[in-house]
């Protein structure tokens, strides 16, 4: 009789399944490991080509600056023009898609899937996040799942974004609340060439 962590027995089915679950986890792991050393080749080029061949959508002239760590690349989407920034964090245990011409600053954590403090199992919930075109995330900001961010909008360093951010409002402070608006509307800039060997 095998019973899992909960104390609940399971028939040989529910074994199997769950064996077969472990080891395709296993196999994630590696690639995940591989993928965390894929961030210390200080060639944009290469990182992304690999970045793309573990199943993320890499628009045009994006790119990700060293040490990058990801969960599930498959469910992540960046558009044309987007750089993001140093020792980030993506999840991708849900979607996360990232729009064109963005600038995520270093040390940004993207998280889409969460503890349900009130499960007496724990379990996870998931909520796709969306950051917009043209949005600015200063360093060291936490977004947390199910947010959307939209266009044109700034997050402050060190916010915790827990909520959407309304298209051109600046948020900052924990959690992040509104505390400007950018002025200019009609956004057309695009974002300087990523730095070399980085």
């Amino acid at each position: 009789m095998i019973k899992d962590k909960t104390g609940k027995t399971l028939n040989t089915k529910q074994v199997v399944v769950r064996v077969i679950g472990r080891i395709l986890n296993y196999f994630l792991d590696i690639k995940l490991m591989l993928l965390r050393w894929v961030g210390y080749i200080p060639s944009h080029l290469t990182r992304n080509i690999v970045y793309k061949l573990s199943g993320m959508k890499i628009g045009r002239g994006s790119t990700f600056h060293m040490w990058a760590n990801f969960f599930q690349p498959k469910n992540i989407e960046i558009g044309k023009g987007t750089i993001i920034g140093d020792h980030s964090f993506l999840d991708g245990r849900d979607k996360i898609k990232i729009g064109d011409n963005v600038d995520i600053a270093s040390q940004v954590l993207i998280y889409n899937s969460e503890h349900n403090l009130s499960d007496p199992n724990f379990s996870a919930v998931n909520g796709k996040v969306e950051i917009q075109d043209y949005v600015f995330v200063g360093p060291r900001v936490t977004i947390l799942p199910g947010v959307v961010i939209g266009k044109g909008a700034v997050v402050a360093a060190g916010a915790v974004v827990t909520k959407d951010v309304p298209d051109y409002k600046i948020v900052g402070g924990v959690p992040a609340k509104v505390i400007g608006e950018r002025s200019i509307k009609d956004l057309n800039y695009k974002l300087g060439r990523a730095r070399l060997f980085q």
